[in-house]
């Protein structure tokens, strides 16, 4: 995915649903960077489609308790535009398993 494509909105989160509210405070829960979530979301979503990995990770160094943090994320097309991701926010770990369930 690049920036013109991007800029089309391709990469939404609905910010009026539950799950944005749980995200927005589980993150600020674990995150020690003093830059609001609200400046971060584009980037973070950006992030997830170029690697096609539902989550992002927040760094120990970028923590309260000094741990890596996964914020997951359920990618869903838009009901009304297939060509729109909807980033829908899951829960959040510590570690995630390198295997792969069969």
């Amino acid at each position: 995915m690049n920036q013109l494509e991007f800029n089309k909105n391709q990469l939404q989160m609905d910010y009026f649903s539950d799950s944005y509210r749980k995200f927005e405070e589980d993150f600020y829960r674990y995150s020690a960077l003093d830059t609001p979530l609200t400046f971060l979301t584009d980037d973070i979503m950006l992030a997830m489609a170029k690697s096609q990995k539902p989550y992002f990770k927040l760094n120990k160094e970028n923590s309260k308790d000094h741990r890596d943090h996964y914020f997951m994320f359920n990618v869903e097309p838009s009901r009304d535009n297939n060509l729109v991701r909807l980033y829908c926010y899951d829960s959040t770990m510590t570690h995630i398993s390198k295997n792969k369930p069969k």
